[in-house]
């Protein structure tokens, strides 16, 4: 009989605020709402845990930007998404590197519906009148102070500024095998 009043102990354990996080939390209030037939509530609670998962999601895509060259600083900006839900959503990180009033971003966008067009004209560099450079395994246009990639078809990386040399350089100590990876 004992048994029957530990498993429900248990159980309330797991749920209990220490194993909780804020999205865990909005996630329950969603429901509860739901339950308790509050469908705007719901509704919000759930914008936000969205919200609350999209600022996770662009934490982890920041790591993902290199680190300032030698004798460089990075200021990495985070209202970049904002922008984003204007053209289609998905998530973003950039960084402005700069150096004795010389400067330069890499940005990364990742799942939006905009970055698949982008296969397109990588891969037809040529006929842009662009070259195609290499870094570690991944194709770079550059045209026009910009160098733009497309990783695992679903992120694109874009350099821009007048330090082509100094971007490709940066976009060598990425980890393109990982930002493949990031988000599954």
């Amino acid at each position: 009989m004992r048994t029957f009043f530990i498993i429900p102990a248990l159980i309330a354990g797991l749920a209990s605020p220490a194993g909780a996080d804020e999205v865990t939390d909005t996630l329950q209030s969603a429901l509860d709402a739901y339950e308790d037939g509050d469908m705007q509530y719901a509704i919000e609670e759930l914008d936000y845990a969205k919200q609350l998962m999209m600022a996770m999601k662009t934490d982890a895509l920041v790591e993902f930007l290199p680190p300032a060259p030698e004798g460089w600083s990075r200021s990495v900006n985070r209202e970049m998404n904002a922008g984003l839900a204007m053209m289609g959503g998905g998530v973003g990180a950039e960084a402005e590197y700069t150096k004795d009033g010389t400067s330069f971003t890499i940005t990364l966008m990742a799942d939006n519906p905009m970055v698949g067009a982008m296969a397109g004209m990588i891969g037809n560099a040529a006929m842009m009148g662009a070259k195609v450079e290499r870094v570690g395994r991944e194709k770079f246009m550059v045209k026009d102070g910009e160098v733009t990639g497309l990783v695992d078809n679903r992120i694109m990386v874009k350099g821009a500024g007048d330090t082509t040399d100094i971007i490709l350089d940066a976009l060598g100590t990425m980890d393109f095998r990982e930002l493949g990876r990031f988000g599954s």
